[in-house]
């Protein structure tokens, strides 16, 4: 999730791809050179590109702003899709977890015709993946595995709780936070023990999914026709609809959900154990637990003419064209409570003369049909259905992003330089976004237990021109067999804030035949999204540690510690649960609504630069053998930021920077953090520095087959972030998220019709937050820990590296077709455990690194070509 942990994004289920840890937004994606489809956050769905007909894909891994304008940042993903075929293929993939869950379908036809004069093909796919709960692995069941599961249970459990002259009471049963029970009758005051008991709490991953359900059904087609010699018309249209399903628990309910609307159990009602006294009650409503069905789809079609001519005697080729994009989100929740709804069922009842309870008194009856009386403290065994789907709110909400794109591009040769031809490009863009979020309108207002969002709609154009000029400066002279200049500048007019200009000038400079230095010094730019500009807004409860906690916190820290005291908070003071008792664990979930993702209509664009400089070795003297490493160096400032609330606490108290202080406030009774703001801000910069390294070893073949050996490592040196100006420059690299070193390591093997790979995939080591550094250590093997980078100390918990491996065997068969069975994760290697998961949103249900395989996973494939 990219914004809060109980947020159903409407990204949810599609597959992105995010370079350099710079975000996926800020990576471009293109399909044959064209923008795809974007969500109003900016973020492109791979998994609406037919996998059937990839051809190659492209990365350019140096920021291209100055060709490709906004979102280029990181780089560049360009898929190549084929674009002529004779025939048809089918092929289909099966697979499941070991304990038989999450299994995945995959199937896709392919057809194709092509002649001197057109080209036509056609593409069919559907994919479907089935969910995995959360409850089926130990190291799933509970937040905080395995350093202490209770610690996060939720205080607010499926049994009335109730306050009464200040005094807390709970219904008695018979369950325990795995198993709901049974409940004592909740109108007898004697059935109810004082105070929240070990019992009484809940654990919420029992409801939980740790991976969604998602179906995907899509159709391509991609035609070109050559009007004459020298002229083409190609056009290309895709349909895809992405239907998936999440599910959290149900919803814990108090009078103030909404603290605007709050609602008590009436003195009047019939299941009051307290007659004439209006109660606040707690109670979680796990007969409903909260379900998001959404339903994308996404539309995509381009078309255009491309030719090619004779200037200057020289080639030159052209093409102008359209390029159109609609997404779709059809959203519809059940789970929430409605509020209005709610207030009535727990007003005012009596028993009638047929022995049923019913809405209003004897002397003012509400039919039945039009109020269901609800007895919220006696728990799900004293539930009725009818009085549940009066409660539940039913909710809907739509999404739309269009993006319409006018291109006409032109590249050719000028003339001739001693070393080859000075070649140019030059292109106009027109492109318009428009798009717009309608949240369900009762939820919008405040009267239902959803995160209240508001509306969101905006739209902006932009005209942009590029030109790019290739010289070849050297050639055939000792110490440079080659050496090429290219300078590239891009200019972009936004409706909404100005204009901007790109430049980026790279070079490839060969000193002798094996040899190849590159190196790129670019400017480039990244336009807020609509959803940053216009966002309405909603309301989350996050997941975050206090500082000022005496136990979780970093009253260690000595500029913590005397900013708690100017807070005017004690040394003993702790963060409070939804149960009212202080927090067992680090990065418990508030108990109060906080504010998050508000649009800002004076955001300027990101602006970055890009530092580039690597080679590639290919030795003559070992045929088949490639080697790269590249130094890269990207620093984004007037970053576009939602930060979350651990970072606007952590800012204030440890850094002192006041513009968070200013987001938040804290209860004057309780001194809970309350009111908390984090919305879309131009904060500070980002900086990120690496190594990347690239070989490729195809071996000489063997009379026992021939083997191909590919590794891919990266080096994090530095990702440095600074929250605003003036506040401190943090470097994350090694930390939860960023480890510095991350790498895949394959082995390909083939004889005759056989064939095998076999591949690792290598997650550094990193440093996690610490569950407690007090005496026993738990989690902590750093406990003295201190550190400018390290938000959470002091003490921390340095994680081992992990590698996961995958193999597969494939044969060849004599009729055309390929079978193939693999296994990923083959030894069963589990997922770190680490508390930063939950503080930065990546889980909801437990904190395993949701970037790695949870169990082992065995599949089958089966290709036929015709």
């Amino acid at each position: 999730s990219k914004s809060a942990v109980l947020v159903s994004n409407t990204e949810e289920g599609g597959q992105y791809v995010n370079l350099y840890n710079l975000g996926e937004n800020r990576t471009l994606v293109l399909v044959n050179g064209k923008r795809w489809m974007t969500s109003l956050d900016g973020y492109t769905d791979l998994s609406t590109i037919p996998a059937a007909l990839i051809e190659r894909i492209e990365i350019l891994k140096d920021g291209a702003s100055s060709i490709y304008g906004s979102d280029a940042i990181a780089g560049v993903v360009n898929i190549i899709l084929k674009d002529h075929m004779n025939g048809a293929s089918v092929s289909g993939q099966v697979g499941e977890n070991e304990k038989n869950d999450g299994s995945q379908q995959a199937y896709s036809f392919t057809v194709g015709s092509t002649t001197d004069k057109s080209s036509l093909v056609f593409a069919a796919t559907y994919n479907k993946t089935e969910p995995v709960w959360a409850k089926t692995r130990d190291f799933t069941a509970s937040t905080y595995y395995p350093w202490d599961p209770s610690a996060g249970y939720s205080g607010t459990g499926p049994w009335g709780r109730f306050k009464y002259n200040g005094t807390t009471y709970v219904l008695n049963h018979t369950g325990d936070p795995n198993n709901i029970g049974v409940g004592a009758d909740a109108t007898n005051l004697a059935n109810y023990h004082v105070g929240v008991q070990p019992n009484d709490y809940f654990n919420s991953a029992q409801q939980m999914m740790q991976q969604l359900p998602t179906e995907l059904k899509s159709i391509f087609t991609e035609g070109s026709y050559n009007l004459s010699d020298n002229v083409t018309f190609k056009a290309t249209g895709m349909y895809a609809e992405r239907d998936s399903s999440t599910q959290v628990a149900g919803y814990p309910l108090n009078s103030t959900s909404q603290p605007l609307f709050p609602v008590y159990v009436s003195g009047a009602s019939y299941f009051n154990p307290v007659p004439g006294a209006n109660l606040p009650f707690y109670r979680r409503i796990v007969e409903l637990p909260r379900v998001t069905d959404e339903s994308a789809k996404s539309l995509h079609f381009d078309a255009g003419f491309e030719g090619n001519f004779q200037f200057l005697d020289h080639a030159w080729n052209w093409d102008a064209g359209f390029d159109y994009n609609k997404y779709d989100v059809d959203t519809k929740g059940t789970g929430n409570i409605n509020l209005l709804n709610l207030k009535q069922a727990l007003g005012p009842s009596f028993l009638n003369a047929q022995g049923v309870v019913q809405c209003g008194t004897a002397a003012a009856p509400i039919a039945l049909s039009q109020c269901v009386p609800f007895n919220i403290l006696g728990g799900p065994s004293a539930s009725t259905q009818q009085a549940l789907n009066y409660i539940v709110a039913r909710e809907q909400s739509s999404t739309q992003s269009i993006q319409k794109d006018f291109t006409a591009n032109i590249t050719g040769g000028l003339f001739e330089l001693p070393a080859g031809t000075l070649s140019a490009a030059a292109g106009l863009e027109h492109r318009n976004m428009s798009g717009y979020y309608q949240p369900d309108e009762l939820a919008s207002s405040g009267y239902t237990t959803d995160l209240a969002a508001g509306p969101t709609t905006g739209s902006y154009t932009v005209n942009e021109a590029y030109v790019e000029i290739n010289a070849p400066i050297l050639k055939d002279l000792p110490g440079a067999q080659s050496l090429n200049i290219d300078i590239a500048s891009r200019y972009s007019n936004y409706s909404n804030f100005g204009s901007t200009t790109n430049n980026k000038y790279s070079f490839t400079w060969s000193p002798f035949h094996d040899l190849l230095v590159r190196g790129t010094y670019a400017k480039g730019f990244r336009a807020p999204t609509l959803g940053d500009l216009f966002g309405g807004g909603s309301q989350t409860f996050d997941y975050y540690t206090d500082p000022c906690d005496a136990r979780f916190g970093m009253t260690g820290n000595p500029t913590v510690a005397a900013a708690c005291k100017a807070a005017g908070l004690p040394p003993t003071f702790r963060q409070l649960n939804s149960a009212g008792a202080p927090v067992s664990a680090p990065e418990t979930q508030g108990v109060t609504p906080f504010e998050t993702g508000y649009g800002n209509a004076n955001l300027q664009p990101e602006h970055s630069t890009t530092r580039t400089l690597g080679l590639v070795y290919s030795p003559s003297y070992i045929d088949g053998f490639d080697i790269t490493v590249d130094y890269y160096d990207i620093k984004i400032t007037n970053v576009i930021t939602p930060v979350s609330a651990d970072y606007v606490l952590n800012q204030c108290y440890q850094y002192s920077v006041q513009s968070f202080c200013d987001a938040f406030q804290r209860d004057a009774t309780t001194g809970q953090v309350v009111n908390l703001k984090r919305g879309n801000e131009n904060l500070g910069f980002i900086e990120t520095k690496g190594y990347n390294t690239g070989i490729v070893y195809r071996l000489p073949q063997f009379s026992f087959g021939k083997f191909v050996i590919n590794m891919n490592a990266n080096y994090l040196q530095n990702w440095n972030q600074q929250s605003a100006s003036g506040a401190p420059v943090i470097n994350y690299a090694g930390q939860y998220g960023t480890p510095k070193w991350r790498a895949n390591l394959g082995v390909d093997y083939t004889y005759g019709n056989w064939g095998a790979t076999w591949d690792m995939r290598y997650y550094g080591a990193f440093i996690d937050q610490c569950w407690s550094q007090s005496d026993p250590v738990i989690h902590c093997n750093m406990p003295n820990y201190t550190s400018v980078n390290w938000a959470y100390g002091p003490g921390a918990n340095r994680m081992g590296a992990v590698v996961m491996n995958d193999a597969q065997a494939r044969y060849s068969l004599p009729w055309k077709a390929q079978i193939a069975f693999g296994i990923r994760n083959i030894f069963k290697k589990q997922p770190p455990n680490t508390i930063s998961a939950t503080t930065f949103g990546n889980n909801s249900v437990s904190s395993v690194d949701p970037n790695l395989d949870l169990d082992r996973y065995f599949y089958l494939q089966y290709n036929q070509q015709f």
